[in-house]
């Protein structure tokens, strides 16, 4: 496949694209991927048995999963979110790739992302979705109320968008969802040590999870839907 196809910058540009910079830098788009890759982008998603997101490794993915990871971190496409988030050369900034196939319901918790981040995107590629607003991505206003939105919330759905600005207020989280939500998460980072630490810390989750799976999903449960934590 050519890698080209599947994230092209330019259709950040669509009509229905939200860019806004109050009350934190940040854009939603739709309709982001072409739709003869579907087949292949949901062949080729690693196949984690596990909840959570975890550090990207090529041996986990197929052929359309590595040229979009390609795409994603590509200069070309740092430099189209930078000039539409006001961040100067985002591309010199190193990248941290990270995939969820499965969540459960301790996870979206509101938090605002850690201050190593500069900006985070978050691609969605589920086939379906439920007639729910479980899961569906939140901008928000304020660190304790998951309904203070400031945009429509995102369903993630295949092609669906959305790219932030770190800020003190960049808060964001969903309501508690178990199930498949599969997504591509890449976060710039402030320095290379960041990546490296966040790396490990990601790659000993995945190891811890496979052994503690169903304790996890039973602490989360019973969580709140404002539920937060300070990154």
């Amino acid at each position: 496949m050519n890698a080209t196809v599947l994230l092209d910058p330019a259709r950040l540009d669509r009509p229905d694209t939200d860019v806004r910079s109050e009350p934190f830098p940040f854009l939603i788009a739709h309709g982001q991927l072409p739709d003869d890759a579907r087949n292949e982008l949901e062949r080729d998603f690693p196949r984690y048995t596990s909840a959570g997101f975890f550090p990207y490794d090529p041996a986990d993915c197929g052929p359309s999963i590595k040229a979009l990871v390609a795409n994603l971190t590509a200069p070309a496409f740092a430099r189209a979110i930078g000039e539409r988030l006001g961040i100067e050369d985002l591309g010199q900034y190193p990248t941290l790739v990270t995939l969820c196939r499965y969540l459960n319901k301790r996870h979206g918790t509101i938090h605002t992302d850690s201050k190593s981040k500069v900006a985070t995107a978050l691609l969605y590629l589920n086939r379906q979705w439920p007639d729910t607003s479980d899961g569906c991505l939140r901008f928000l206003r304020r660190i304790d109320d998951i309904d203070d939105i400031v945009a429509p919330e995102l369903t993630p759905l295949y092609g669906e968008f959305a790219v932030f600005k770190r800020c003190e207020n960049s808060f964001h989280g969903h309501l508690p969802f178990e199930g498949e939500r599969r997504v591509i998460q890449v976060a710039w980072l402030t320095s290379e040590e960041e990546k490296l630490r966040k790396t490990r810390r990601g790659k000993f989750s995945r190891s811890f999870k496979k052994l503690v799976g169903a304790l996890d999903r039973k602490f989360g449960a019973g969580r709140d839907r404002n539920a937060a934590h300070r990154d």
